[in-house]
């Protein structure tokens, strides 16, 4: 087999699985992880480009990226191709998207923002016009398990001793009502940000990747996963127009704007607590960097009068001190 010194990173097992998708002698670029397990590996040979995705068993299972992919290009979205598969070995090779991610494009481009985003929000449209897919439904219990990783993770870094039963039961009265109006559901993406959307095709032909967790949810969960993005500063005046642009083309009830905020709330609250997780148990410091960002955002979000029962349990839990924006650093987790 004809390979290049960085083919000496992939697992024994995918040279037989390259060879026999006829891609055995191609060039092979590591790409680097993400806060999964997965590991991926641009392939290069003439004229041609592929991804690798690695997803071994037991941590990993590409059966639901497989799943949510065909699905997807069923429908008319534009999820990778897939063009062969091992789900056993957790290799599947797809279409490369490129190298240009919408966070990187908008660094480049900034004046296109409002362009890029408008195309995004017109892509979760069209997503939101479809059945909800084969896909589990996104139940009060999911909301909840998610919810708890800020008080299973942040708080106790901080030292923090807090009502574990009033957490639950402020986000049950905050949620509750929700509930109902995700009926019949969408299909929910769960990660859909500027560094999971590709713009090789341009920006009307937005990529989609990182899918393999969606679920059968309220079409504001992935929306607000756009526009209070984690890793990306979107600016609150443009924040507001494609909340606006969204909610005009949709036709979405009077409650969606509140029910924005509250998963907005939940988003929030469960990325600071898988960010400090990635830290203390998977030793992924620079994740800390983002929590800054996503800390404002959640209390933005909690200001909001439909968040009012899980904002007195912030006020009675977590001490003012920690909310100040000059603390909120990764730096000021005890180590």
């Amino acid at each position: 087999m004809d390979v290049t010194q960085t083919d000496e990173a992939l697992p024994d097992a995918a040279h037989p699985f390259l060879a026999a998708a006829g891609w055995g002698n191609a060039a092979v670029e590591p790409i680097p992880g993400d806060a999964s397990a997965r590991r991926y590996f641009r392939l290069r040979r003439p004229g041609a480009t592929a991804m690798l995705m690695h997803a071994p068993p037991p941590g990993e299972d590409p059966e639901p990226f497989l799943r949510a992919a065909r699905w997807l290009d069923a429908n008319g979205m534009r999820a990778p191709q897939i063009f062969a598969e091992d789900a056993a070995k957790g290799f599947v090779l797809l279409q490369d998207f490129g190298e240009v991610r919408m966070r990187e494009y908008l660094d480049a481009w900034p004046q296109d923002e409002s362009a890029v985003y408008t195309h995004a929000v017109d892509a979760l449209l069209q997503l939101h016009r479809l059945p909800p897919g084969p896909f589990t439904l996104y139940s009060l219990a999911e909301y909840q398990r998610e919810a708890r990783l800020f008080v299973e993770w942040y708080c106790p870094v901080q030292g923090l001793t807090v009502d574990l039963p009033g957490w639950t039961q402020a986000w049950e009265e905050v949620l509750g009502p929700l509930l109902a109006r995700q009926r019949p559901g969408v299909a929910v993406l769960r990660d859909y940000h500027a560094e999971n959307i590709m713009l090789d095709g341009g920006l009307e032909k937005q990529g989609l990747l990182d899918f393999q967790d969606a679920l059968v949810g309220h079409p504001a969960y992935d929306l607000v996963s756009l526009l209070q993005d984690a890793r990306r500063d979107v600016d609150e005046g443009l924040e507001r127009a494609m909340l606006d642009h969204y909610i005009a083309a949709s036709g979405a009830d009077a409650h969606f704007a509140e029910d924005y905020a509250r998963l907005g709330a939940q988003r929030n609250a469960k990325i600071v607590g898988i960010f400090v997780r990635l830290w203390r148990r998977d030793g992924k410091p620079r994740y800390l960097d983002y929590i800054p960002r996503v800390w404002a955002l959640l209390e933005r979000d909690l200001a909001h009068p439909a968040l009012a029962p899980v904002s007195r349990w912030f006020d009675a839990n977590v001490p003012a001190e920690l909310r100040d924006p000059a603390r909120r650093l990764g730096g000021t987790f005890p180590v």
